[in-house]
This record gives C-alpha cells, structure tokens and sequence, in this order.
C-alpha cells in the first residue's frame, strides 16, 4: 500500500532537496522530521539530514514555537493557496455574523434585560465588544499568519498543552455546535415555509439540517473558489434581506410609530448575571467576528487584508444589527418581540404583506451562508492542529488536485452531523457560548504576555493594549457571572471536558505513542480520498 502511495503522490527524493524561503528571508529544507528520518513535502521519506532553525525576533535567540509561513514556493508539491482577498475577507466575517441571531435572538435578549433601552445598549456593547477583540485578534494574526487562530496564538505565548487544549475542545465540541445550531436554525426555517397549520416534525427538521451539511461539505471539498463564491453570494443576499427590514422599519417611523422608542428605559433594571447572559444572547449573533484569522494562510497580503477586512465587515455588522433592531420595535411591541419565536417572521407579516414570505427565505438565506462560512474556518483549524502532530495526521492533507484540506473539512461535518441527531439548539448554545469565551479570554491574555515576552517581534498591526485588557476583564466576566448568579452542573462538565483533554495530551501528544494500526488507516484514507501533506508541514520539539 505505501508503494502505491508512493506511485500516485510523491515526487522523486531529489525534489526534497530544494528549499524554500520563509517571511524572514531565511533558506529552510521542505522537511519534516520524523521517528529519527525526514519527511518530504509529498510525504515521502528521505535520510536523516540537520535541523532548520529558526531565531526568534525577539532578540533572545530562542526557537521560534510556530507554523508561519508566507507561503510556499512555486516548486513545492501541494499547498494551500493565497485565494482570499478583501472583498471575501470581508464577505467571510460579515457572512458568518449575520446568521440566525438577529433575527431570532432580539426577543430572549429583551426577555433577559426587561428594557427596550438596555437592551440596545447590550446589543451594541456587543458589536463593540467584538471589534475591540477582532483588533487583538489582527495583531495576533500579522504577528503569525499561521492558519488555526486561537490554537496558534496559544502555541506562541503559552507552548503546547494549553494550544491542544483549545484544539481538543473546538475541534470536538465548539466548531461543529456551532455549525450544528446554525444549520438546524437553517432546517427549521426551510421546513416551516412548506408546514403551515402545525409546529414542523423534528425529525425532518433533523434530516433537513444534514442534508444541508453534506451540501456544505461537498462545496467546501470541491473548491476554495467555490466556497468563496457561495460565500460572497450568500452574503450579497442577506445584506439585501437587511435593508428590505431597515427600510420597512423606516416606513413605520415615518408613519410615527416612535411610541415603542420614546419609553425605552422604563422597566426594572436587571441583576449582573441577567446582564451576563444577555450578553451571550446578543454575543451569539455576533460570533464569528474571529473567523478570518482561522484562515491566514489563504490570505491574500494578510498583514494588511485581515485588520481591513476586520474594521469594514464588524461596524458593518453592527450597524445592521442597530437599525434592525429599531425597524422591529417600530412594528411591534416589546411584549410581542418577547412573544414571538421568531421577530423577523412577525416582522414580515406586520409590514410585507403578500411579501412576507421573504422573512423566511431571508433566514434560510443567511444561515446557509453562516454555516458556509464556519466550516470553511473549522476546516483549516483541524489541518492546521494536526500539522503540529496534536490530531490525527490525516487530518492536516489536503486533497492532491483540489487543494481543500478535505479530511478536516469531514471530521467536523462528522461531528456536527452527530450533534444534529443528538442535541437542541439551547443546550447546544449554553455549551457554546461558556467555554467559547474561556479561550477568547486566553487569546487576549496571550497577546498581552507576547508583548512583554516577544517586545521586539514583528507586529504589522498593533493594538493599544488596554483594548485586549477590557477584553479580558469582560471575558472573565462572561465566564464567572453566570456561574454565580445561576450555579448549573453544566459548567463543571464543561470544565472537565476541557481539562480531560491532557488524558490524550500526554501519551500521544507530548510522549509521541502511537497505535500500531494507525499508519495502516492513514494510508487506507489517504488513498480513500487522495490526499496528501502539505509541503508546509513541520514538527517542532
């Protein structure tokens, strides 16, 4: 079998020979070592041969501990390609944000808070709050334009147990629920418009949502450019369903209906953990504010394309979210939105008339779209952990033609399948939101510790570092005041969830074991879906 991987993917050894440049101007091997011999870029394996190192710009001489690359050289065998510019930069996060949130969160985030007034006022901390951290996140990202966010920024700053951490818990839990709560909103949406007189079956609610997973996957696996493409589509046309409920809610203002507004701040004040979990409410319609630094290495000039993307798509998102949730309290009450499962389907019928089917479609619309883009990043995260060796090794090839880190791509529409069958959509967005900003927290902590660790590291964007400050503060917020004011058994599971990752750490991970049977399933699969490793992968010690 391995000489059939040989015949079908490798190049001849003397192809290993030949070096690439990397963002520093240093000339390193395309190698990777292993079980004392060398890898080449196509997988084969070569003689033992020298380290490559690399000397930390900070003036310590220290091994650099990451995966950065500017990119492959013309000669390499397989790579993923630099095919993301501004305009799909901005199209990713905008697309990814604008889901199912706003047009059914509005009405538990009012029910929490008991006050038109402050819930405004949580609904644009929000989109505040996610620009300041999107901002760390872009010094982060030109810092190290790695592919896999969070798990690269962990990497740097605090080595590889808390980086596996990360990858152990978004890789099993947090990507595919997030993707499985975005596409049973997709399903239940889509089947609501054929079932008028009765609540839709579950089960073809369920079986909805995965065909619309397999559809995802199969674009996804087919072509970067043709995910980007349904990506910018998808977008352009819940932008257009935006602006058709701006412009009706501006029609009902013209016509005075302003009495919703003019009380806006009467009503009971509520507690710090009601705060705090209207803020996951709202926060939930603005996730995804991150997902462009999942995919660096596809970036076109990311130094400048990613804090860009970052400034026009989140201000962007959070003036449409603003106007929206004017344009609803402009047809309805507060006690209707509260009322209502779904403002924006009220919405439609209050104002479009005959029309109001759109609302739906619009919903369906926008959350294809937001699931598009959310396994377009839990993708690359996948490949880019188990380059490091902290996944299975299968997970970090990329299809030999297509040049889609496939396998990935399927592990976490596997897992997300899974959860569709299994869970709800609140349980799942509980889950989500608690330990989803434990590591947002760790990201900003980790920027701040690289600015005293790494003070001479090349930063091509720099934040004032009182913005990963708040940020922090008000992570630690969202993580304990929910726990104090409504104490759940959920949150201690989630907790050992996350620490039971260092069960698999240490033996296969940090003492490097591996099953016997595996090699036999790697090249089962590689030849099962012709795949092979990028030329960029590397093991560091």
């Amino acid at each position: 079998m391995r000489d059939k991987i040989s015949q079908l993917f490798c190049l001849p050894k003397n192809a290993c020979k030949h070096n690439s440049t990397d963002n520093r101007g240093q000339s390193v091997p395309n190698k990777a070592t292993l079980n004392g011999g060398t890898t080449c870029t196509n997988g084969s394996i070569g003689p033992e041969g020298p380290e490559a190192t690399e000397t930390d710009s900070s003036g310590t001489g220290g091994m650099r501990k990451s995966l950065e690359r500017k990119g492959s050289a013309p000669n390499d065998a397989v790579h993923l390609q630099r095919r993301v510019g501004l305009f799909s930069g901005v199209a990713l996060i905008v697309g990814t944000m604008i889901g199912s949130g706003i047009f059914v969160s509005p009405s538990g985030l009012l029910a929490r808070t008991g006050s038109v007034g402050v819930s405004f006022i949580i609904w644009l901390a929000c989109g505040v709050l996610s620009l300041m951290g999107a901002l760390a996140y872009a010094e982060l990202g030109t810092m190290n334009t790695s592919s896999g966010a969070e798990w690269a920024y962990f990497m740097d700053a605090y080595g590889p147990a808390p980086a596996f951490l990360f990858s152990w818990v978004s890789t099993l839990v947090l990507k595919p629920s997030q993707m499985a709560i975005i596409c049973l909103s997709f399903a239940q949406y889509a089947v609501e418009a054929f079932v008028s007189e009765c609540d839709p079956p579950m089960s073809v609610v369920k079986m909805v949502a995965l065909v619309a997973i397999v559809m995802i996957l199969f674009v996804n696996c087919y072509s970067v450019n043709l995910g980007m493409a349904v990506q910018n589509v998808f977008t352009a046309a819940k932008l257009v369903a935006v602006l058709i409920v701006i412009c009706g809610g501006a029609w009902k203002l013209i016509q005075g209906n302003t009495q919703h507004l003019a009380n806006a701040f009467n009503g009971p004040t509520p507690n710090v953990g009601a705060v705090a979990t209207a803020f996951y409410t709202g926060l939930w319609a603005y996730d995804g504010w991150n997902n462009l630094n999942y995919v660096t290495e596809e970036i076109k000039n990311p130094s400048k394309n990613l804090p860009r993307s970052i400034v026009i798509g989140i201000p962007l998102v959070t003036l449409c979210y603003a106007l929206i949730n004017i344009s609803y309290l402009a047809a309805m009450s507060p006690t209707e939105m509260v009322q209502s499962e779904a403002v924006a389907v009220t919405f439609g019928n209050r104002i479009l008339g005959v029309m109001a089917w759109l609302m739906p479609l619009s919903v369906t619309v926008s959350t294809f779209g937001s699931a598009n883009g959310t396994l377009f990043a839990a993708g690359r995260l996948c490949f880019a952990a188990s380059r490091e060796g902290h996944l299975l090794d299968i997970l970090s090839y990329v299809h030999v033609r297509r040049l889609t880190p496939a396998p990935g791509l399927i592990f976490h529409s596997l897992i997300a399948a899974a959860m569709v069958l299994y869970g709800t959509i609140d349980s799942l967005i509980d889950f989500f939101s608690f330990t989803a900003w434990i590591f947002y927290g760790g990201s900003m902590l980790a920027l701040i510790v690289m600015r005293f660790t790494k003070p001479n590291y090349p930063r091509p964007y720099k934040v004032p570092i009182i913005i990963p400050v708040v940020v922090l503060v008000i992570s630690m917020y969202l993580v304990v005041a929910p726990i104090i004011d409504s104490p759940r058994i959920e949150y201690l599971y989630a907790l050992l969830f996350i620490f039971a990752g260092l069960i698999f750490y240490i033996p296969f991970v940090k003492l490097g074991m591996t099953p016997r049977f595996m090699n036999k399933v790697t090249l089962f699969l590689q030849l099962l879906l012709e795949v092979v490793p990028t030329s960029s992968m590397a093991l560091f010690d």
